[in-house]
C-alpha cells in the first residue's frame, strides 16, 4: 500500500505536491489526509478483488455448462438454468466494476491512474461477456459436438481457463507486488498460442468431416468463440504489463 502511495505522489507534477504537502501539514498533521487516500486507495483494491473473485465463479459456472451440457455430445435440459447462474455472477461482476469507477470518479486516485484501472476492468469484462455469448450460442442453436472434435475441444476449453486464472494472478500481483507479473505474461503469451493452435487444428477436422455444410459454419464460429477468451485474457495480460511499466518510469 505504501508503494502505491509513493507512485501515486510521485507523479503529481512538483508545483501540485508542494501545495499537497502544505495542506498535508495544516490540517493532519500526517495523518488525517493521509488516512483519507489510503482508506480510498484500499477499498478500490477491495472492491478489484472482490471483482475478480465474482470472475472466477462466473468462470466456474460456465466450466459446469459445458461439461454438463457439451462436452458429452448431447444438449441437457438443465442448460437454461445453468445459463441463469451464470449470468447471475456476471451481473454480479458488472455491478462491482460500476462501483469501482464511482469510487475512482470520487478521485480515489490521481486522473492518469483512474484510467489505467478502468481500461483495465473494462478489458477484463468482456472475458465473462464471452463466457455468456459461447452459452447463449450453444443454447439457442441447440448446438452439440461431434464426437471427433469433442477431446480437441475440451483442451482447448481447459487451456483457455487457464489463461483467465494466470491473468486473475497477474491483476493481482499488479496491486501485491507478489507474482513477477513478466513471468505469469510469459505464462499466458504461450497458453494462447497453444490455443490457436488447438483451435485451428479442431476447425480444420470440422471443414474434413462428412456433416451438413450448416453445421460446420455453426461449430466454426461456436469454436472461434472459445478461442476468443485466451485471445482476450492475453490482450489483459499485456495491458497490466505496459501498466507495470509505466509505474517503474
Amino acid at each position: 500500500m505504501t508503494l502505491n502511495l509513493i507512485l501515486i505522489f510521485a507523479r503529481i507534477p512538483r508545483s501540485k505536491l508542494r501545495g499537497m504537502r502544505a495542506l498535508l501539514r495544516f490540517n493532519l498533521p500526517g495523518v488525517g489526509m493521509l488516512s483519507y487516500i489510503f482508506k480510498k486507495q484500499s477499498h478500490v483494491e477491495r472492491l478489484i478483488y472482490d471483482y475478480l473473485d465474482t470472475l472466477q465463479s462466473t468462470q466456474k459456472n460456465f466450466l459446469n455448462a459445458l461439461e454438463a451440457c457439451l462436452l458429452n455430445g448431447v444438449f441437457c435440459e438443465n442448460f437454461e438454468y445453468l445459463i441463469i447462474q451464470t449470468h447471475k455472477f456476471e451481473s454480479r461482476a458488472d455491478d462491482i466494476r460500476e462501483e469501482v469507477k464511482s469510487l475512482m470518479y470520487e478521485k480515489a486516485l490521481i486522473p492518469e491512474s483512474r484510467g489505467d484501472i478502468m481500461l483495465l476492468l473494462d478489458s477484463i469484462d468482456i472475458i465473462p461477456h464471452l463466457f455468456e455469448k459461447v452459452l447463449y450460442s450453444i443454447q439457442t442453436q441447440k448446438l452439440t459436438l461431434p464426437d471427433f472434435i469433442i477431446p480437441d475441444t475440451k483442451e482447448l476449453i481447459k487451456i483457455s481457463l487457464e489463461c483467465c486464472d494466470l491473468m486473475i494472478r497477474e491483476v493481482i500481483a499488479l496491486f501485491k507486488k507478489n507474482e513477477r507479473i513478466r513471468d505469469l505474461l510469459t505464462q499466458i503469451d504461450s497458453n494462447e498460442s497453444h490455443c490457436d493452435h488447438i483451435e485451428r487444428r479442431i476447425i480444420i477436422k470440422i471443414f474434413d468431416a462428412a456433416i451438413d455444410p450448416f453445421q460446420k459454419l455453426q461449430l466454426k464460429e461456436l469454436i472461434g468463440l472459445i478461442g476468443e477468451i485466451s485471445d482476450q485474457a492475453d490482450r489483459v495480460s499485456k495491458r497490466i504489463n505496459i501498466i507495470n511499466i509505466k509505474r517503474r518510469v
